[in-house]
């Protein structure tokens, strides 16, 4: 809880599907975040005074009276104290996909925007918020470019904003855990990562999927950042080929990949020492069938000195009902169940990485820190994720193109920070 004399900020949530609100066509999503996870965890803040006003802004705003009595249904009427009340952009009888600018008007320098977003829309949303002075988070992936990612970093450093990526697998305690173990493990040898939703999921995403992005902007994003952010500093990604499988999808009449699978080299630096290489192989897939779980989600790693699996999918944690069968729960992720008729869900990582994004906001407002203290590792900034980008983008050029390799170039030996794509051109 805030208690200095600097007021907490002002939030805009800019979009109003699954993760925000938890409302897909008109009824919960049929997913395991039915009363959404974004307004939720602002609504619990607003409780306990670390933000003050809410606003949320879609582009139709005729979802808006289902929204609100979605909200009231999954949130006010389970968890009490908690009120839903916010402000919407644009009203109730309009259709305008440029609401978030309208609504910006309302909001003051030092506020908040949280996008989640089609991913193509990320940008140009995120730009416009940065210009107005507000610290930005925006859902993985941040953009679909290098060069729009250098663009938002730019803007941001120059205008004293924190903007951050929102990549909850870095609260997961046993990812969190795996990162730090792997720092003392030597250099990459060999990753393989996979995760996926059940294909249903297909018919939730079907406005955007093939369309704004695909599944591994979507879903690989989450593992290609977790590396990232354990290789910081010791290894950087030199090379992309992705490879796809289709079929499911365009049955559904969406034109889009059903698996996508990113091969990515990796140049580990060994202080001053010969470089060496590792390979990490990273799948996706939103055509699994439905299971104990909404997500399949795990990762192999092997270093030069030990290795790591995690399955975070399966906690060890089970729970089977008449209403709906059995299912592999993951209350660190989200925990909905109230207890004693109250939100307990602060310590979740699905939560927590907003807090922290919030409380750092909260510390820059109050001259505490700078934007700057946050490129440590600790929030996933826009200055730190570039790698990713460039690996992401590389997958869909290389998809693109006939599955060929792109290489990443960077400046000097040891750079860190990504410059540019090109194809691979073979000697």
């Amino acid at each position: 809880m805030s208690s200095s004399s600097t007021p907490p900020p002002s939030v805009l949530m800019v979009g109003t599907g699954e993760y925000t609100t938890g409302y897909v066509g008109g009824t919960a999503s049929n997913s395991d975040k039915g009363a959404g996870v974004v307004a939720l965890s602002m609504f619990d803040f607003r409780s306990r005074n670390k933000v003050s006003q809410i606003g949320m802004c879609g582009v139709n705003g005729k979802k808006f009276p289902g929204i609100r009595q979605h909200m009231t249904k999954m949130i006010e009427n389970v968890y009490s104290g908690l009120s839903t009340e916010c402000s919407t952009f644009p009203d109730d009888t309009t259709v305008d996909p440029l609401a978030y600018k309208s609504a910006l008007k309302t909001y003051k320098p030092g506020d908040v925007a949280i996008i989640f977003t089609p991913d193509d829309t990320h940008f140009d949303i995120a730009l416009e918020c940065i210009n107005a002075g507000l610290h930005v988070m925006v859902t993985k992936p941040i953009v679909k470019t290098l060069k729009d990612h250098q663009t938002l970093a730019k803007r941001a450093k120059e205008m004293g904003v924190l903007v951050g990526v929102e990549v909850h697998k870095r609260l997961d305690p046993f990812y969190a855990d795996a990162r730090d173990r792997a720092k003392s493990l030597g250099g990459l040898q060999y990753l393989a990562s996979y995760m996926s939703q059940p294909k249903h999921q297909l018919e939730t995403f079907k406005a955007w999927a093939g369309k704004s992005s695909d599944i591994s902007y979507y879903l690989n994003s989450h593992h290609v950042d977790f590396s990232e952010w354990v290789l910081h500093g010791t290894a950087r990604p030199v090379r992309v080929t992705a490879a796809a499988s289709t079929g499911v999808a365009k049955a559904r009449d969406i034109d889009t990949e059903d698996s996508i699978t990113l091969t990515v080299l990796w140049e580990n630096f060994n202080g001053d020492g010969p470089k060496t290489l590792g390979t990490a192989v990273y799948t996706s897939s939103w055509v699994a069938p439905k299971s104990d779980v909404h997500s399949q989600q795990r990762f192999f790693m092997m270093l030069e000195k030990g290795e790591i699996n995690v399955d975070q999918a399966h906690r060890g944690y089970t729970v089977s009902t008449d209403a709906s069968g059995f299912a592999s729960s993951n209350p660190l992720f989200m925990k909905y169940t109230p207890t004693n008729g109250k939100f307990s869900g602060q310590s979740s990582y699905g939560v927590k990485s907003f807090e922290n994004f919030i409380d750092a906001v909260q510390s820059i407002n109050e001259g505490n820190s700078t934007p700057d203290d946050y490129n440590d590792g600790s929030l996933a900034s826009v200055h730190t994720t570039m790698q990713g980008t460039a690996i992401l983008e590389a997958g869909r050029r290389s998809l693109d193109n006939d599955f060929a390799p792109y290489d990443i170039v960077y400046e000097g030996e040891k750079g860190i920070d990504p410059v540019d794509l090109r194809r691979h051109v073979f000697n």
